[in-house]
């Protein structure tokens, strides 16, 4: 083919392998395709989008002819593409000198790309607009052909040894051309003209390290990592995506809004409106979305820290360092930190309260732990103690001091309303308690927040610079921040950009975050008094439905309690280890807030999980009043997650409580109708029988009489007093309906036949047995009803 219909033909291409924009072509659906189940479509997808495949080939050479192509700005995250659609320019200067305007006739904004953007834009939001595809078969999104072609990138584009691979084209070096500027036919207001602030400066037009021959090496790569952050990390509300910007910019943005406006009678002003109010969806990443983060995050740590120390003399670092060197030194911070954060906290406030948590819990705490992606190796060791956290991370944390502190204030709200006595819950409490357990930890967050904490004593002028913004998005080729010696000012440097001047700070070691770590561990106590209860309750139950309790007449809590739970399925293995990682949990905030034995003490005489004097769970927190017990919020937390609750019994007349699962509805209602008639039939007769006080008359009462119970039974919480009632001598055969009664006697008569006796001889030794049971009962349990139902 020709370079021109290459170029005809590489859109469909594009569309045909990743989907369509809008969701409606699949594509190749990467995300489904795995080796273990289409090993032929999985291998030939990833060789021909490898790197230096077949594909990437095509881009390189369409790349060398400037070809351009058109990407639409409504597929953008809902935050860009409202401000640009706003006339507002991004300050990410990967949308500088691209926004392209409809020709005559044409709708909507567009973004004119080199083929290699195009490519990526494609195959980074494909993760987002293909989340609805059909999927017949389980698929494990680690093992799936777009995460490894994620992967192969990253490592490609990325190195974390040698430098970045020249793309295989004729040109020397490997140079591709840049794009040749394009002005758009509106002027646009641009985040990141017209201000000097040294956090904030960045160039605003095409990366000038295509320019640069000593930088061709790593436009790629820094290209690749935009778009990746663009397409995966900038989906929040638009709200705080303002919020981020500087005052500034808010102000300069303003007064174009007002000349514009004045200029055309408001309709752009309406098409402002019409901009915010389209974008109000919610943002619901998926357990995928995350897990792919999870590996940009991961390698962008392995990534920063494959750097090479700097020399010791700065002049030297100056004229040796490479770009590559430069742009390892800038990623995380300038391209990562911020939008990283915000996704989180969506994450945080909007993730569902279940064990799919685990994914977002994962990708944060790899964030916060840099150094495990750190190229030295621990020493090994025989001992299993926990590796200390060196001091040459404390830079790193003071400059992600909300990372580690409000977002761990988030994580104890969730946990707070999450029941721990579910094994996965519990596992994610211990693996965050364990990570910042890690010892030296503890002590550089609280470094970090004294840091911020101290008192101004810096000139206003330099405050002002230094708490703008920081721009995440320019080229890292601009002038690079001057050393500030002053770490309290990294700190409120960091803090302020991401929240604002305004924002009020949550120690992690204050008075109310440490309260918020008691009620976790009260939480954490009554969950394991749960758990051993409903281990107690499910060694019970087995016990009485062993082999031999198959051969009693009577069924077991006919008119007992309900105390079946959700959890009672887990098992006995399960409840260990949630007991097992509640224990370590509760070990690690004491070690990281300096939990002292009598907290603890006196945390567990409050938590109220101490069984009563009958060995029951104690009741729901109540208050009493009038109309009896009033259930408290307290109370009715601790009966939503099965902490506690009342012992409920049927109360009424025993023949017309409800059919029991393990009772044949049809014997139920014919052995009632013959009951029924029997006793109407024999009312006066059974009466006279059971009056007497004779031994007949005693034998009666045993089979007949349905005695008051007098036993303190706990009520519902509205009602106090119940009034009990004396049905009088009747007969009850409703036990013969059981199941268990009737495959017993099915086993009586079947052991019966092998002794060669018959269905009507086995009837009347059942009955002279149970008449000799009844008589020995009578003497020495008369007030005992063992077969009431």
């Amino acid at each position: 083919f020709s370079l021109k219909e290459l170029h005809g033909i590489f859109p469909w291409l594009v569309e045909s392998i990743f989907g369509s924009l809008d969701g409606i072509i699949v594509g190749w659906n990467l995300r489904c395709l795995q080796g273990r189940t289409n090993p032929n479509e999985y291998s030939v997808a990833l060789d021909f989008l490898d790197p230096s495949g077949p594909m990437m080939k095509l881009v390189y050479k369409l790349q060398a002819e400037e070809y351009r192509y058109d990407f639409p700005v409504s597929y953008l995250p809902g935050p860009v593409k409202a401000s640009i659609q706003e006339q507002v320019l991004p300050e990410c200067s990967l949308y500088h000198n691209k926004v392209q305007f409809p020709s005559s006739g044409g709708l909507g904004l567009n973004l004119a790309l080199n083929p290699f953007e195009y490519y990526m834009f494609y195959f980074a939001i494909s993760l987002i607009t293909q989340k609805n595809s059909p999927v017949t078969h389980h698929v494990s999104p680690s093992n799936s052909a777009y995460f490894i072609l994620v992967d192969t990138y990253l490592k490609c584009f990325l190195p974390t040894e040698g430098s970045v691979l020249p793309p295989p084209s004729s040109n020397p070096g490997g140079a591709i051309p840049s794009p040749t500027p394009r002005s758009p036919a509106v002027p646009f207001s641009s985040y990141g003209m017209h201000h000097t602030s040294l956090l904030k400066r960045h160039i605003a037009h095409q990366p000038s390290v295509n320019a640069d021959p000593a930088s061709q090496e790593i436009w790629r790569s820094e290209t690749l990592l935009q778009i990746f952050v663009e397409m995966w990390l900038h989906h929040y509300s638009l709200e705080m995506y303002q919020k981020m910007q500087s005052p500034h910019v808010k102000l300069e943005v303003l007064h174009y809004r007002l000349s514009i406006s004045s200029k055309h009678h408001g309709s752009p002003a309406q098409s402002s409106y019409q901009a915010l109010h389209a974008y109000q969806e919610s943002f619901k990443p998926t357990e995928e979305h995350v897990l792919v983060v999870r590996l940009l995050v991961k390698h962008l740590h392995a990534f920063s820290n494959s750097l090479k120390p700097e020399p010791l003399s700065p002049s030297a670092h100056s004229h040796t360092a490479s770009p590559l060197e430069e742009f390892k030194r800038v990623v995380i911070p300038r391209f990562v930190q911020e939008k990283l954060y915000i996704f989180l906290q969506h994450c945080f406030g909007h993730w569902p309260l279940d064990a799919s948590f685990r994914a977002v819990l994962e990708m944060w705490l790899s964030y916060l732990q840099p150094w495990r992606y750190a190229p030295e190796k621990p020493p090994q060791s025989t001992e299993p103690l926990p590796r200390s956290v060196s001091d040459k991370w404390a830079a790193f944390i003071q400059e992600n001091l909300l990372m580690y502190t409000k977002l761990f204030v988030g994580f104890l709200n969730r946990a707070l309303r999450t029941d721990l006595v579910s094994p996965k819950n519990a596992l994610m409490v211990f693996r965050v308690a364990k990570v910042f357990a890690q010892p030296n930890l503890a002590e550089m967050i609280l470094k970090g927040e004294q840091l911020f904490l101290e008192p101004e004593l810096v000139i206003p002028h330099r405050q002002h610079r230094l708490f703008m913004s920081p721009t995440l998005g320019g080229s890292f080729l601009s002038s690079r921040s001057p050393a500030v010696t002053d770490a309290s000012f990294k700190v409120k440097s960091h803090v302020y950009s991401l929240e604002g001047q305004d924002f009020q700070y949550k120690q992690m070691f204050g008075t109310e975050v440490r309260n918020l770590v008691l009620k976790l561990a009260q939480l954490i106590c009554q969950a394991q008094q749960t758990a051993k209860s409903i281990s107690d309750h499910s060694a019970e139950t087995m016990a009485s439905q062993s082999f031999f309790s198959w051969f009693r007449f009577t069924p077991s809590e006919v008119n007992g309690s309900y105390t079946g739970n959700d959890l009672d399925e887990i098992g006995q293995d399960s409840i260990k280890k949630t007991d097992e990682y509640l224990e370590k949990a509760l070990e690690y905030l004491c070690q990281i807030f300096k939990l002292s034995e009598a907290q603890l003490t006196q945390m567990m005489m409050k938590c109220g999980t101490a069984q009563d004097e009958n060995g029951k769970k104690q009741l729901p927190d109540c208050i009493a009043s009038e109309n009896g017990l009033i259930l408290t919020p307290l109370g009715r937390y601790q009966i939503i997650n099965g902490l506690r609750r009342f012992e409920l019994q049927y109360q009424g007349d025993t023949e017309l409580q409800p059919i029991r699962s393990y009772e044949n509805a049809a014997l139920v209602r014919l052995l009632f109708r013959l009951s029924s008639a029997l006793n109407e039939r024999f009312a006066d007769q059974m009466e006279v029988l059971c009056s007497r006080d004779d031994f007949v008359g005693r034998l009666c009462r045993y089979h007949l009489t349905n005695p008051q119970l007098i036993q303190k039974i706990r009520y519902s919480p509205v009602v106090r007093d119940r009034t009990s009632h004396n049905w009088g001598p009747r007969i009850s055969l409703r036990f013969l309906a059981s199941y268990r009664t009737l495959i017993s006697l099915l086993m009586i008569y079947f052991l019966a036949s092998w002794f060669y006796v018959g269905p009507v001889g086995c009837t009347f030794i059942i009955l002279i047995g149970y008449f000799l049971y009844a008589v020995i009962m009578t003497f020495f349990f008369e007030g005992w009803k063992p077969h009431e139902h």
